[in-house]
């Protein structure tokens, strides 16, 4: 897990299609840090109220703030600017399409502070980038294997090279389910609690078989076997059978992996020649389905085992 540094940059470059911002002023200030992820209205502060600012996070201005800001003289407007831009606000927005004036253009100039404008309206640009920069200070990290996504279970599929990874992976697709990243899953945490999976964008498409080298899954198999991401639900470890010495035949246990944090539902799969990965992996997702929902297979049949115990001794008696 590594910890985010979030630049004026980076929001603008990776979310102005979604919040059709325009750069306006102060391009110098595009590498300076968003440290909060949240928007703030500064109408208190732009008032004369400074004692409580929350000025590391994105500031955005409505009808309220820029009305406020006409109806001041030359002069008040010069002295607000200057007093506001003292502080290291990451950046400015303007919403409803509204403009910046000259001066505080220059101002803004000055103090390298990018200003942006856009044409939504200020609550709707507001809840939009909160979900954006969430997801972008979210903690991140990579897993080494392959996802798919198989009957809405996003399954992480891990093993040495050459264990059949990417075979019993392809045969997945091949049964009419999605590819979500093949070799590196990038991961990420929402909402606190559940770990997402993706593919990088260079890669995303494709993925690597042996001995036939690289291949696009999209174009081989429809656009329907592919899915750029996916709740991380189960992680199955594809290991030599050699290696695995203790097998669990009833898995009254269930096993856990953690990823960003959280323990993820993780099942070893012993491997050697003969076994259909791709239908055990089926079945694992499967099962890891029905778990959720809270049913227990080995539990149920455990239970049924010292029914029939207890009702046998009680004949006996």
């Amino acid at each position: 897990m590594k910890s985010q540094t979030i630049t004026v940059e980076q929001f603008f470059n990776e979310h102005k299609a979604q919040l059709h911002l325009e750069l306006v002023a102060g391009a110098e200030g595009l590498k300076r840090e968003i440290l909060e992820p949240t928007v703030n209205r500064p109408g208190l502060v732009l008032a004369g109220f400074t004692k409580y600012f929350a000025f590391k996070r994105v500031q955005a201005l409505g009808n309220a703030e820029v009305f406020f800001l006409r109806s001041e003289t030359a002069e008040q407007r010069a002295h607000t600017y200057r007093k506001f831009f003292q502080f290291k606000i990451p950046c400015l927005v303007f919403n409803r399409n509204l403009k910046p004036d000259d001066q505080m253009i220059a101002a803004a100039n000055a103090a390298k502070i990018p200003i942006f404008r856009t044409p939504l309206l200020t609550m709707n640009f507001i809840s939009q980038a909160t979900l954006n920069l969430e997801s972008m200070f979210a903690p991140r990290g990579t897993e080494m294997g392959s996802m798919v996504d198989i009957l809405g279970v996003g399954v992480i599929v891990k093993g040495e090279s050459g264990v059949g990874k990417s075979e019993s992976v392809l045969a997945l697709i091949e049964r009419g389910y999605s590819l979500v990243a093949d070799d590196i899953v990038k991961v990420h945490l929402e909402e606190g609690k559940h770990v997402i999976g993706t593919s990088s964008p260079l890669t995303r498409d494709h993925m690597e078989v042996r001995g036939i080298g690289i291949i696009n899954v999209a174009a081989m198999f429809g656009i329907k076997s592919i899915r750029s991401n996916k709740r991380v639900d189960l992680v199955i470890s594809l290991k030599a059978w050699q290696d695995v010495p203790d097998v669990d035949r009833l898995g009254m246990e269930q096993q856990f992996l953690e990823i960003l944090g959280t323990p993820i539902p993780h099942i070893i799969i012993p491997v050697k020649p003969g076994r259909d990965l791709a239908r055990l992996i089926e079945v694992a997702a499967m099962h890891t389905k029905l778990t959720i929902t809270g049913y227990n297979p080995a539990k149920e049949l455990n239970e049924r085992l010292i029914a029939q115990m207890a009702e046998t001794s009680a004949r006996q008696k």
